[in-house]
């Protein structure tokens, strides 16, 4: 079971809507062909110690708090599938990730903005769906910017990857991302950022 990415040339939407393992826009006689594992790349040492208590799928605001995290607001949306093309119902995907301050939840609230969540988690569906409310990921320093993804069932990690700013001008001089030497793996965790037409969110 994985986490699965569209085939090379059906990458991503960003900047309202960012895509990850949207394989069902495939048609099924090249469906298994179309498929491919994403790869898996580090936790790193910003998993949350200790959740917050609000755990949900937006990350943009918590609670009832009526004050917005700054950043590009964008929508990561995506399904579980098996290799074999299945949704995978119940799979708890997890998303965790800098603010735009580049700070950590993990790394406490000196410097943070305190108005970003820093981590959620959602539930799939019958048809392996997820769907989160978060911002563009931003550089911190030694990091291009990336979303950090895990992805659980049953009590069973099944995948931890991150994904990343396709074209960032920093890519190159990341550790992480020079790691995926397979060019074809590389551009599984290479996601393009595009406005959503119907946005009203300023580009």
């Amino acid at each position: 079971m994985s986490l699965i990415h569209p085939f090379l040339t059906r990458r991503g939407l960003l900047r309202g809507s960012l895509a990850l393992g949207a394989a069902a826009f495939f048609t099924s006689g090249a469906f298994a062909e179309e498929l491919a594992r994403t790869p898996r790349l580090t936790e790193g040492p910003f998993y949350p110690r200790q959740l917050p208590l609000d755990t949900d799928n937006d990350l943009i605001i918590i609670n009832k708090n009526i004050t917005p995290a700054v950043g590009e607001i964008t929508h990561l949306t995506g399904r579980v599938l098996s290799l074999s093309g299945e949704p995978i119902k119940g799979a708890v995907v997890e998303i965790w990730q800098c603010d735009g301050k580049g700070v950590y939840l993990a790394q406490g609230t000196r410097g943070a903005d305190t108005n970003f969540q820093g981590f959620g988690k959602f539930e799939t569906g019958a048809k392996g769906e997820y769907r989160f409310r978060t911002i563009k990921p931003v550089t911190y320093p030694g990091r291009t910017p990336h979303i950090h993804v895990k992805v659980k069932k049953g009590g069973r990690e099944l995948l931890t990857t991150q994904i990343f700013v396709n074209g960032h001008r920093q890519n190159d001089n990341d550790g992480v991302l020079r790691g995926v030497r397979d060019p074809f793996e590389r551009e599984l965790v290479l996601v393009d950022f595009k406005p959503m037409k119907e946005s009203k969110i300023a580009s």
